[in-house]
Parts: C-alpha cells; sequence; structure tokens
C-alpha cells in the first residue's frame, strides 16, 4: 500500500464528511495528521489490503467506496520475510483472511496449515472529523459527542468509521486463539505493519503470555475509549509482563517519564495496576480482567469469601494467574503448559503439594 498524503487524506475526508468538512475542519485534520506522521513507529514491512474481492490502495480508499463493507477481507505483508529484527513480540505470518461471522484465518509464512481465530479491531490513533458547529458544542462546558466502543469485528469498525465519520490513523488487528490473543498494529496512513513498541527496548524474555480471556478483558477495557493512548499501551505491556518500572515503560515508548507516571497513576487508580514500593515495579491486577463470580440470581456467591474482600481479592488474583497459565505467583516462574498445580515444581515441593 502506498504512502496515503495530506491532499489524498483531505479528499477522503470531503467525501465521509460532506458540510462537516469545512476549513477549520481542514486545519485539525493537517495537524493531526502531521502529529501523527511526528510520532511514526519503526515498521515491518509494507501491507496491501483486499476488500471484499476488491484490492484497494489503502483503508481509506475503501470508506470512500460506497461498495465496500468489509464482509469479508484479507491482510497480505508484502515485500518483507516473517520473523528476523522487529518480529521479537509478534506471531510471524504470512496473510490474515477475514471471514463474514468475524472470525480470521492467520496463515504462517512457508505455506503451513491456518490457526483459526475471533478476531477484533481496535481503533488506535484518529481523527473525528468535526465542523466548526461541533467542535463548539464541544468546547468546555459543552456536550461532548458520543463515541462506541472502539473495538469490534471488522466490518463494525468499517460501518462506525463512516457513520461518525472518523479517520482512523492505526488500527490494532486483535485475534483470540486458543491459548493467546496475539496483536498486530497497523499504520494505515503508510500503509505498513509496525513493529511492537517493545521490539529493540525490552527482551523478549520478559514478555509473560495470557490466556485469550485475560486479554479479552484488557482489550475490552482499553476499547472503552476511557484511557489514553499512552495509558493503553502502558496497561497492556504491564500486563504482559511480571511487573515493569517506570524507567523501562518510558524507554519501551520513548516518552517523557513525568507522562508515564501520570499514565500509571491513572491504572492504579482504576485498579488495574498495583505498585510495589519495595521494587518500583508496576504489576498487572489480573482479577481485574476476568468476569466477576456470580449466583443463579446475580448476587455474589455465598460463603466464607464474601464476609472477607481482602482474602476474595487474594484468591481471584490466584486464579487469575492460573488462568493465565504464564508464571507461578509466588516466584514468578514459568509454570509448565498443561501442569495440574497453580504453583511451579519447585514451589509446589516447597509446600508440600504433590
Amino acid at each position: 500500500m502506498p504512502v496515503v498524503s495530506l491532499p489524498e487524506i483531505e479528499g477522503f475526508a470531503s467525501a465521509l464528511g460532506h458540510e462537516r468538512f469545512d476549513v477549520p475542519a481542514r486545519r485539525s485534520l493537517g495537524r493531526a495528521y502531521e502529529e501523527f506522521a511526528a510520532r511514526r513507529r519503526p515498521t515491518i514491512g509494507p501491507i496491501a489490503l483486499t476488500i471484499d474481492g476488491r484490492p484497494f490502495s489503502s483503508l481509506y480508499a475503501a470508506l470512500a467506496h460506497p461498495d465496500a463493507r468489509f464482509e469479508r477481507g484479507e491482510l497480505v505483508l508484502t515485500g518483507t520475510a516473517a520473523g528476523g529484527p522487529g518480529w521479537e513480540f509478534l506471531v510471524p505470518f504470512e496473510r490474515i483472511a477475514f471471514e463474514d461471522d468475524g472470525s480470521a484465518e492467520l496463515h504462517p509464512p512457508g505455506g503451513g496449515p491456518p490457526a483459526r481465530a475471533i478476531a477484533r479491531v481496535l481503533l488506535r490513533e484518529h481523527h473525528l472529523l468535526r465542523a466548526r458547529g461541533d467542535a463548539d458544542r464541544a468546547a468546555p462546558g459543552g456536550p461532548r459527542p458520543e463515541l462506541p466502543r472502539m473495538i469490534g469485528s471488522a466490518s463494525q469498525g468499517f460501518a462506525i468509521c463512516r457513520a461518525l465519520p472518523v479517520l482512523p490513523f492505526s488500527v490494532a488487528i486483535l485475534l483470540y486463539l486458543a491459548e493467546e490473543r496475539v496483536r498486530f498494529e497497523l499504520d494505515l496512513v503508510h500503509g505498513s505493519l509496525l513493529a511492537d513498541p517493545r521490539a529493540g527496548r525490552l527482551s523478549a524474555a520478559r514478555r509473560v503470555p495470557r490466556s485469550s480471556r485475560v486479554a479479552w478483558g484488557v482489550d475490552h477495557r482499553v476499547g472503552a475509549g476511557n484511557l489514553s493512548l499512552l495509558a493503553s499501551r502502558c496497561l497492556e505491556v504491564i500486563v504482559e509482563s511480571n511487573g515493569l518500572t517506570t524507567v523501562e515503560l518510558a524507554h519501551i515508548f520513548g516518552g517523557v517519564r513525568e507522562l508515564v507516571d501520570s499514565a500509571l497513576a491513572g491504572l492504579v487508580d482504576q485498579r488495574v495496576v498495583a505498585f510495589d514500593p519495595r521494587t518500583g515495579l508496576y504489576h498487572p491486577r489480573l482479577e481485574a480482567f476476568l468476569p466477576a463470580p456470580e449466583t443463579a440470581d446475580g448476587g455474589a456467591p455465598s460463603g466464607a469469601l464474601s464476609s472477607s474482600p481482602a482474602l476474595r481479592s487474594s484468591v481471584q488474583e490466584l486464579l487469575a494467574a492460573a488462568e493465565a497459565r504464564a508464571t507461578c505467583p509466588l516466584c514468578g516462574r514459568p509454570v509448565l503448559p498443561g501442569s495440574p498445580s497453580l504453583l511451579c515444581e519447585s514451589c509446589s515441593r516447597d509446600v508440600g503439594i504433590a
């Protein structure tokens, strides 16, 4: 896919926004375009996009085409071999085929059998087209536009972008496999697959795989749209770790430490991240991303746990760790796949569990 220039973006915006795309809206789009270009991350390689059997030069061209619905689609990685630098935190693929039922097939390099997955699209950086009147009404003290959830199937995301209208600059493709969720981020302006922000800045050994169930909870928390972009990215990488410091996160995202501190403080306030003052590490609260247990009448389960919130929280954290099937909650060592115990072999021996 070729790079989409600002004049081309303005043409697509005019086709989508009609009367909303006035002079102030054009200026606002120009600023957003330049800011996105300034924040551009390293890319892995170019992509090609086919929607409903028709190849398009960009997603914007598809949005402007009246017959495109994104009921089916195909994303192909072109000109770049999967693997190598930049792929440390990604699953190599050759192409991704999207089906009309919201599923997808992840085709590995070399023509191996594809992996079936539930596919969702998460809107990342974007620009909402608003005329001057809309902007005035959204000024301080006025009502702000209601935005839908920023996560959904490809066809849902396509329809939302047209209806609002929204110009997406980058999106994340989320594929929920049997064991874990994999994420691919696309730069739609430059038509390329983005490298993971941790690539070259954090050891791949620090990544902790989480189950699709935990990842689903994280993605829907992010997709609610009430977190800043930096807070969302910090949350995602913290969940896929045994804990990270402010310095490490600032290095990963290349930002000012004070901005990272502010984003992390918000995540702690929302009780999705916990801070350990002894180590300076921010840990994920995995129980925040799993559905709370309920009884048949919809209330909390009865029993001893309901009378002790602290104990209930501790048990939920252990259950979340077990659900993630990643690390021992006592020592942090990896738990072997298929292990019947919540603890690693060493801790199981120490506490006398066979």
